[in-house]
This record gives structure tokens, sequence and C-alpha cells, in this order.
């Protein structure tokens, strides 16, 4: 490992805040591993409980594993009433910078509390209470957090729908969570298209089935509305004239949050996540997977809609401390390529955590990282990324431009919290390009074939998580506890079944490889497109890629690859084209059939940044396909559409 890697790490580490005795990585793994409940026990001494739960694993009335479950506590009242108790309330918790309106803002622990408060106070005037859910369909600004935290205070069930997302979209989240509230605002910003959310928010209550009693209204000055007067209500002057209201005592096992999942059979799964294991899982997150300790600047640039932003915008950061932000932007456009640097350098964040796509954007428009220059963020120490394979070109790209250590980790929306990864805060491991590294304690993680049995190192398959799983993952589907059983469990017994395909090395490190969908059959010949990815993304001239499996009357299928080019760098004669089809078949051989390579503007994404595979495949195969609502550019999908017919 480099000593610039060793030294920046070890730094964080010798400021971790001691809590449960510190132990090396092998030590944690290997308790939490054998005594799972002797290892929760400790970690559920670093926060603040009204009643310490006397049990710590139990299973409840449908056979699931549940943690703490006689445990009292409120996560509100982690997240901000703590630290206000304990003499921090002048601490900056959270930040608002809005490049799209030119507008930011900072609340101290003090001030978002009472903010908080006085939400939840309304909510409460409004008939709200523990259990009751509340949808919040809102854009990347303050009020979202403050009303997610409101509803926890309360105990009540926020569930957060994506601002923007489709009428339809809305309706059915609407109709399976049935709120007795709507949170929205009058309007989001997509760069500098302004999107009017009433619109939206009455169609979706319209076609929805569930009615919900009323809708809180944020008026932003980019667009307001007109309020239904026997419904609406305005959400700044109800706030002002509330009073507030006290953190509800919860059990540890009451629902959060519900947050909705794309389903196989196209309804949305409703992941539910309980108040006690996540708040204990979220702090260890902090000390252990990013080595954060409070009062650091810890920003995840993502947002609230998606898992990420629940997680590490507004409920870790805050539960362990820290100051959070919530950035109304994009990582290009907004102006430029270096709006992230520009974040980091202005307030002094201490680590970063985003998605490999964001900064494959950010490379696209400034491949040699010029911009970068005028911002040496000189308190960045760490940068982080998840939610798809991050490839050894983009790992490599931005730690060479920024100087700072890239850490790759894997979760998922059901986990809630990474399941493998660098625990910088425990112990660092060297860097292996393409891996996640390793299974954080709390997670057993095995490779299985088709019929559960585990494989040797280095062979892909199945990656399965022993159970019980660790606390802060889903012990259910919203109102479809069958769904659950079926999707998760029931293949493997005694194991979680991630969807996703990959191995472990003869180092404990994980690879993951893609979903297993993504695993092609060519001719018989199991091949990994996530590793026919990495390949393209390492050509001089790429930014990124997407390799999917075309159906093939003779073979099966074969592999079809679709190139984004950084800026600049342009095709001439095929040149590119021949030079990729090249290296993939100088890498894996002739075997891969790899034959076809497009050039495209930009691939087919959902807003979180994760690339439209089936999509592409439909459309490569013929099918009947619809364009996803959670998509950004709905012409992306065309315009591939128009590309292939010239090569069939």
């Amino acid at each position: 490992m480099n000593s610039w890697l060793f030294l920046v790490l070890t730094n964080a580490n010798s400021q971790r805040k001691k809590e449960p005795p510190m132990s090396t990585y092998l030590e944690e793994y290997q308790l939490a591993k054998n005594e799972p409940d002797v290892f929760w026990r400790q970690q559920a001494t670093a926060i603040e409980w009204f009643q310490f739960p006397k049990t710590i694993l139990s299973k409840d009335h449908n056979g699931i594993d549940r943690w703490f479950a006689d445990g009292v506590m409120n996560t509100a009242y982690l997240a901000l009433d703590y630290h206000v108790d304990n003499g921090r309330g002048d601490q900056i918790a959270l930040i608002y910078d809005s490049p799209v309106t030119g507008k930011k803002s900072q609340y101290s622990y003090q001030a978002l509390r009472d903010q908080v408060a006085k939400t939840a106070g309304l909510l409460a005037q409004l008939g709200v209470k523990k259990g009751d859910r509340v949808v919040i369909y809102m854009p990347m600004i303050a009020e979202a957090a403050i009303g997610m935290l409101a509803c926890a205070r309360l105990g009540a069930i926020h569930s957060v729908v994506f601002g923007g997302f489709a009428p339809h979209e809305l309706a059915v989240r609407i109709e399976d969570a049935e709120p007795k509230v709507v949170m929205t605002a009058s309007c989001g910003i997509e760069v500098d298209k302004v999107i009017p959310y009433m619109p939206l928010v009455n169609r979706a209550i319209l076609d929805s089935r569930w009615k919900p009693e009323k809708v809180i209204v944020l008026q932003r000055e980019e667009s307001l509305t007109t309020l239904n007067e026997h419904r609406d209500i305005d959400w700044s002057s109800a706030v002002a004239a509330s009073p507030p209201h006290d953190c509800v005592p919860l059990l540890a096992t009451d629902p959060l949050y519900l947050l909705y999942t794309s389903g196989t059979t196209g309804k949305p799964k409703g992941v539910v996540r309980d108040n006690g294991g996540h708040a204990v899982a979220m702090k260890y997150s902090m000390n252990t997977i990013y080595g954060a300790k409070p009062g650091d600047v810890y920003w995840a640039a993502s947002d609230v809609g998606w898992v990420v932003g629940h997680s590490y915008i507004v409920y870790a950061p805050l539960i362990h401390g820290c100051t959070t932000i919530m950035f109304e932007g994009k990582p290009v456009k907004t102006p430029d390529p270096s709006a992230f640097w520009r974040v980091c350098q202005e307030y002094n964040v201490n680590i970063l955590f985003s998605a490999p796509t964001a900064f494959r954007a950010i490379k696209k428009e400034d491949p040699e990282g010029e911009l970068l220059q005028a911002f040496p963020m000189p308190a960045l120490r760490t940068i982080f990324m998840a939610g798809e394979r991050l490839d050894p070109a983009t790992l490599d790209w931005v730690e060479s431009k920024t100087g700072r250590p890239v850490i790759d980790h894997w979760w998922q929306t059901e986990t809630g919290w990474a399941i493998a990864g660098n625990p910088i805060g425990l112990e660092t491991f060297s860097i292996k390009a393409g891996s996640a590294t390793k299974a954080i304690p709390g997670f057993s993680v095995d490779i299985v074939n088709e019929v559960g049995e585990p494989l040797p190192c280095n062979t892909q398959g199945y990656i399965v998580i022993k159970t019980p799983l660790p606390p802060g993952c889903l012990p259910s589907i919203w109102r479809n506890h069958d769904r659950f059983e079926q999707g998760y469990l029931a293949q493997f017994p005694g194991y979680y079944v991630s969807g996703d395909g990959g191995y472990i090395d003869e180092d404990g490190y994980l690879f993951v490889m893609g979903r297993i969908d993504d695993v092609i059959n060519v001719a018989g010949h199991r091949l990994s497109t996530g590793e026919m990815e990495s390949i393209l993304s390492s050509h001089n001239d790429v930014a990124e890629c997407a390799v999917i499996g075309a159906h093939d009357e003779l073979k099966g299928q074969i592999p079809l690859g679709l190139v984004v080019l950084k800026d600049g760098h342009y095709s001439v004669d095929q040149h590119i084209e021949k030079e990729l089809l090249q290296l993939v078949r100088s890498e894996i051989g002739a075997i891969a059939s790899f034959k076809s390579v497009i050039i495209v503007d930009r691939l087919p994404k959902t807003r979180s940044g994760k690339i439209l595979r089936r999509t592409i495949r439909q459309v490569a195969d013929g099918e009947e396909y619809t364009i996803p609502s959670t998509i950004d550019d709905p012409s992306s999908v065309t315009d591939i559409a128009a590309a292939l017919k010239l090569i069939v």
C-alpha cells in the first residue's frame, strides 16, 4: 500500500471516538459471526436508549430474526436532541447548497431540532401519530430532511418518493403505503429546468384508490402553486404557528420508514426499516466503514429519494454528530464539472461519498481534471463509491487526479448499509481494483452454486449472506411478507439471496460482478458482462460503457457493447470500435464472441445513476419495452434503438 494512503487512513483511525472497545477486523468479524448477540449488544451501547434492550436477538411472529426487540428509543432524538442535550447545539448539523437556485443555508443542531419539533407538531395537529404513514415527495432541499426527522420524532413511518417521479409511480406508492399526509414542494429544479410538482401530485392522488387527508406544500419562489383550500396546507405558515412536539418513545422494532425499490414483477417493493437496529447499524458504520468522527463534515452526494440519502445524508451523519450536506445540483452542468470539488473546498468536506457514474460524468467533461486544480480541498481525507460496480479505470482516474484514496463498498437498498468494504475505522486493507474488499463484521458472505453448495475461491456464483442478517437490514416487505420470503430467503435456506453474482478470492476479497441476470451464456459458456465492461473502460478514450447479452439464434446470447467517449474524443472510420473489439478479444478470447460495439452520446440511466441494462437488452432483442419512470433522459433509449437498427 502507498505510504500516503496509509498515513491518511491511519490519521483518520487515530481520531476515532472510543466507544465499544477497539479490536482488529478479524476479531470483530469472528465475534459478529460466531456470537452475534454478544457483538451487537456491545455496539448497541454506542447509542442512547430510553430503555436499553434486554433481548438482543429474537424471532418475530414470522420466524424472522429481529434485533433489540424490547429496547425503547427514538431515532430523531439520537440525530438531534442527544447532541443538543450534550452541549453541542451550536455545531452545524446541516448545510444546504443549491447551485440551481443560488441559495445556501446552514442549520445548527439546535436550530434543526427546533424546526423538526415544530414540523412534528404540525403533523400531530393533523392527526398523524405513531404507525401512520407520511409520503414525502420533495426535491433536495433542507425541508425534505426536516420532514423525515419530524416523522421519526412522532413514530410515523415516512416513505420518501424521488421528487419528479411520474404520477403513476407516485400513485402506486400512495396506494401501497396509504399515507395520512403527503408532504411536497411547489417545484423541483433539474439543472436549469423548473418542474412543477403539484400537477404531478394532484394527478397521482386522482389516480390512486387511497386518498390522503392532507397535502402539506412548501411554496418555492421559483414556481408558486395554487393550493386546494379543502386539502392543501401551506408548509411555512403552518409550521410557524405549530407548537413543538417531543420525541415519542418507540420500540426498536417499530418501523422507521418504507423505501420502495423496483421489483421484477413491475410492482415496487416497500422495504421496511426498523428504528433500533437501523440506528445501531448507522452508528457502527460511521466508525467502522468511513472512519468518521463527530464533528467531521460528511457529504453523501446522492438524493434523499434513494437509500444512500436515507442512510448517509440524513440519519447516520446526524446520529454520529457530523455535519451533513444537502446539495441541490449535479456533478456536471451546475454549473460545470468542478461542482463536487467546489463543495468539498467551500465546506471543508472530510469524507465524500457518491456513485461511480457521477465521477465518470466529471471525467467525460474534464478528462484531464483541469478544473480540479483550483480546489485543493485540504480537509478531504477519503472518497467512497457505491451504487454500482466501480470499474478500475474510474478508480484510477479519481485517485490520480485528486490524490485521495478511493474506497469501493457494496450494499443494497435492502441492507441499508455496506455488506462489504474496506473497514478503515478498524483496519486498512490494501486495495484491489474491482473488489469491494472484505465483508463488514456482521455480514457473513458466501458464494454458492445453483443448488446452494459453497464454491471454492475464485469461482463465480451467487453472492449470499448467512442469516441472521445484522441490524439495519430489512425484516420484511411492507404488507407482503410472502414476497420477502420468496424473493430473498426461499432459494437457499439459511441465506439471504443478494441477486448479485461474483466471487471471493484467496485473500477473502469480494468481487461483485453484477446482477445474476448480467452473467450471459454464450454457446454454453457463462461470461461476466461486468468483466467486459472493465476491459472496455480501460481504453483511454472511453468515459463509460455498458455490455448486455443480446439474443442470438445460434449461440443463445452474444455480448453487445455500448460506449460513451470522453468529450473531445471521436470515432473516425470505426477506429475506436476496432480497438475495443480487439481489447476484449485479447483479454477474454474469441470465446466471448464480442463483435459489436456502438458509440452513443449517453447511456440510459435512472436518476440515481444506475444503467438500465434490462431496458437496453429488451431494445436489442426487439422486445416490447416501457421506458421506466425512473429514467433520467428518455431520449437516451430511443437514440440507442435507432443506433441498433443501423447495425441489424
